[in-house]
C-alpha cells in the first residue's frame, strides 16, 4: 500500500524544495490535483499547517476537495503531508525527499496508505490499479518539476 519514484534533477535541492513545498504550485505539476490553497491563516509550509487540494480523480472525476496537514518540513531535505479523513485521521501520506547527488538532486516522491481495514479491503480489490496510477502520476509530476527547475 505504498510506492515511490525517484527522478534526478540538475538543480539545487533548495530550489526544488521551494517549488514543491509551496502547495499553490501543485496544479502546475500534478495530473490529478489542479489547485491547492493554504487554510486557517497559513501562508506557507510549516509543520502542522493545513491546506486543501482540489482533485480530479484519474484526471476525469469525480472532483472533490481534500484537506491535508504538513507532516514533514525540512527545507532542502524533505516535505510531506497527510491527506486527512474523518476525525483528521491520515488516510494517505505523501512525501518528497531531496538528496543532493553529483550535478543536482535526486527527488523521491512517495505515498503510503494507512493500514486501516477499509483501506486494506480497497487495496485488495482495486489497489493494484490505484498503486500503478499513483506511480505513473508521481513520475509525471516529477518530470514536470524537472522541466521547470532545469529551464530556470
Amino acid at each position: 500500500m505504498e510506492g515511490s519514484v525517484t527522478v534526478h534533477m540538475t538543480a539545487p535541492a533548495d530550489k526544488i524544495w521551494n517549488l514543491v513545498a509551496d502547495i499553490r504550485n501543485t496544479g502546475r505539476f500534478s495530473p490529478e490535483v489542479f489547485e491547492a490553497e493554504w487554510l486557517d491563516g497559513a501562508t506557507g509550509p510549516v509543520l502542522g499547517a493545513k491546506f486543501r487540494g482540489h482533485v480530479r480523480r484519474n484526471e476525469i472525476g469525480p472532483v472533490y476537495w481534500t484537506v491535508c496537514r504538513v507532516t514533514a518540513c525540512d527545507p532542502g531535505r524533505e516535505f510531506g503531508f497527510a491527506v486527512l479523513g474523518p476525525g483528521d485521521q491520515a488516510v494517505n501520506n505523501w512525501h518528497y525527499r531531496f538528496t543532493p547527488r553529483g550535478d543536482g538532486t535526486d527527488v523521491t516522491e512517495s505515498f503510503r496508505l494507512n493500514n486501516s481495514l477499509p483501506v486494506r479491503v480497497f487495496w485488495m480489490f482495486a489497489g493494484y490499479l490505484r498503486g500503478r496510477r499513483n506511480v505513473r502520476d508521481m513520475r509525471t509530476t516529477l518530470e514536470r518539476i524537472k522541466k521547470v527547475v532545469e529551464e530556470e
